[in-house]
């Protein structure tokens, strides 16, 4: 009987579907480079490769799924790169630049660094759970890219505005653990990709991303402080969308602009659900 013979990969092919892994490990290479120039007094050089780590860190993956890489070993990679860009190097980065000589900072830094790596976890263990179709619009706390930048906020303050409050050790204390309280709770935060965008609106978003990408340049930090305001105010919001998504499965499979109109015709309706049973239970006048 003869085997068939086993198809060769050739050569270009190879090194495509290597190339998500090759992402990947550039992307720790400059995330743990960050923490060099923050512990040789750079921040600014510091802050650029931690960007640039996070930029390669989301294209990797969507490479991986667009070039039919996908692997187990890449899945597990990226997981490791992700607690090393968004756990250990932005700890260090804070501690070498503002907590260095506080006598609790090694601990606020570990904190940090601990609860992003049990996020990370706590991601990879719901990934094998079923859930309906709306729960996967929305993170279980904060994603370990948005504490990243969250925890970075305090020296983006200080390289843009100089020292201040914002600087102190009480308040870059109370920042880290409140950043970390939010990457390990359970509040919904909603991905940025789930996000529908009506045709009319596309040449506005454009134009309003080109300001912002100008912005960056000119005024990174100031950029950044905006996104970490950003992110904290959308939060309510989330959580209030994902509450009436639980308590209407009937609008599951609704587009997003009928479950906006549901949502505002329920808000509109209870006003007068609640004037009429009040009127229900009031009692008689006496005669």
């Amino acid at each position: 009987m003869i085997k068939p013979r086993k198809r060769r990969i050739k050569g270009p092919v190879m090194s495509a579907r290597i190339l998500p892994s090759a992402l990947t490990v550039a992307a720790i290479c400059l995330g743990l480079s960050a923490v060099k120039f923050a512990l040789d007094g750079r921040p600014t050089e510091a802050m650029a490769f931690l960007a640039v780590a996070a930029i390669l860190d989301a294209l990797d993956g969507r490479l991986a799924r667009a070039l039919k890489a996908t692997s187990r070993m890449g899945e597990e990679l990226d997981s490791l790169a992700d607690a090393v860009n968004f756990g250990v190097a932005p700890a260090f980065i804070v501690y070498a630049t503002l907590l260095s000589t506080s006598r609790i900072g090694w601990i606020v830094v570990l904190l940090y660094a601990v609860c992003i790596v049990l996020r990370l976890a706590r991601f990879n263990a719901m990934l094998s759970l079923d859930q309906p179709d709306y729960e996967k619009k929305y993170f279980v706390g904060m994603p370990a890219p948005a504490g990243a930048i969250g925890a970075i906020g305090p020296l983006a303050a200080k390289l843009q505005f100089g020292d201040g409050w914002w600087t102190s050790e009480a308040a870059v204390v109370i920042w880290m653990i409140a950043v970390s309280l939010l990457v390990v709770s359970t509040l919904p935060m909603r991905k940025i990709h789930t996000f529908s965008v009506p045709p009319n609106m596309v040449a506005p978003l454009l134009a309003l991303l080109a300001i912002g990408v100008a912005a960056s340049i000119l005024y990174g930090y100031v950029v950044i402080l905006v996104l970490i305001l950003a992110y904290v105010i959308h939060i309510p919001f989330a959580i209030r969308t994902r509450r009436f998504l639980a308590a209407h499965p009937e609008v599951w499979d609704d587009k997003p602009r009928q479950q906006r109109a549901a949502r505002r015709a329920i808000r509109r309706a209870q006003p007068h659900r609640r004037s009429m049973m009040r009127l229900g239970l009031r009692k008689p006048p006496r005669g």
